[in-house]
């Protein structure tokens, strides 16, 4: 699994096919990296729900950014207020820690 580059997997969770849009957060700015996310997220849940309406979109981020940036009460609105789901990841174990939806 790698969490340190910018991609839009697939995979199935219990029988869900899911879209996983994969993001860093290692920019100079993490509300700019907030801001790029939400926006690709938001693009690519349209396109999906006419290409590929059976799978569910997923925003993964690593278990430190989770832990500090998206613990902040404007990012918790911002992810509720969009709907965005979330992956949590621990990349040296290389596992998914958390399920949000």
């Amino acid at each position: 699994m790698c969490v340190t580059r910018q991609s839009l997997g697939t995979s199935r969770r219990v029988g869900t096919i899911i879209a996983v849009e994969i993001k860093s957060f290692i920019g100079k700015s993490p509300v700019k990296d907030l801001e790029n996310a939400i926006g690709q997220y938001s693009l690519y849940l349209t396109l999906l729900s006419r290409l590929n309406p059976e799978r569910t979109l997923y925003l993964a981020i690593v278990e430190e950014v989770y832990s500090t940036f998206f613990s902040e009460e404007i990012v918790q609105v911002a992810l509720e207020d969009g709907g965005i789901k979330l992956i949590v990841v621990d990349p040296v174990k290389e596992v998914i820690t958390k399920w949000i939806n």
